[in-house]
């Protein structure tokens, strides 16, 4: 609901203070069970997850194909940290030349910054191997495998896309929202398909993407619904 300035409010909390320590709670839980999820998946669970999750990688090398392959090239490059980075930016300049509001430019800056840096942090605290299988994707960390950067980020800025358009442009969301939400599967699929990562990295990168997405969304865009206080006299 608008506030007597005509912009609409925010529903959990009345500062920018209080915004960013909602966000930095659920950013610190956040890493926290990603971190601990990696440690299980790396740990207890190593023996029964390698073995099937290393042949599903050897079945995405036997249906590799000429018509494949540039596919899923394309793919990865729609999740690459310097694609990623450039359509965040420009998001949130054209944001801010249309809106003229901080608050899209803050959601997107934010819900990019906040996976970069779970992630950072995860594969640094969990390392991992990738796949023995051929990677198509050269140059890559061997052992940086959990979790999935390219999900998370295309998570990231094609789900806040969406997240904009839902909010300032509804009608076109139709429109827009099916191809962009087919992007991190696509994305996931590509990662997999060359060679790069696990299944459980790809999904739990989906899953942090999408729970930090959501996190920034209610607290930075959400409206208020709680009605306006009348005041003494108000017509």
């Amino acid at each position: 609901m608008p506030s007597e300035t005509g912009k609409p409010s925010t529903r959990l909390g009345q500062t920018g203070w209080a915004q960013a320590g909602i966000l930095l709670a659920v950013w610190v839980v956040l890493v926290g069970v990603v971190i601990g999820v990696g440690r299980v998946i790396t740990g207890p669970l190593r023996r029964s997850m390698d073995p099937p999750e290393n042949d599903l990688a050897r079945w995405f090398v036997d249906s590799r194909s000429s018509l494949l392959t540039p596919l899923a090239d394309f793919g990865t490059l729609l999740g690459d940290i310097k694609t990623v980075v450039a359509l965040g930016l420009a998001m949130a300049v054209v944001v801010w030349l249309w809106r003229r509001e901080a608050r899209p430019v803050v959601f997107v800056v934010t819900t990019m910054v906040g996976v970069t840096g779970l992630y950072l942090l995860a594969v640094t605290a969990d390392p991992r191997p990738r796949p023995p299988v051929e990677i198509l994707d050269p140059g890559l960390d061997p052992t940086h495998s959990f979790p999935s950067g390219h999900v998370g980020a295309s998570m990231a800025v094609y789900g806040g896309l969406v997240v904009l358009v839902w909010t300032y442009a509804r009608r076109m969301r139709w429109l827009v929202t099916p191809l962009l939400l087919l992007v991190p599967p696509v994305v996931a699929v590509s990662r997999l398909y060359e060679g790069a990562h696990h299944l459980s990295d790809v999904l739990t990168s989906v899953a942090y993407g999408a729970v930090w997405l959501v996190a920034t969304t209610v607290v930075l865009l959400a409206p208020d619904r709680t009605p306006p206080v009348e005041r003494p006299g108000a017509r």
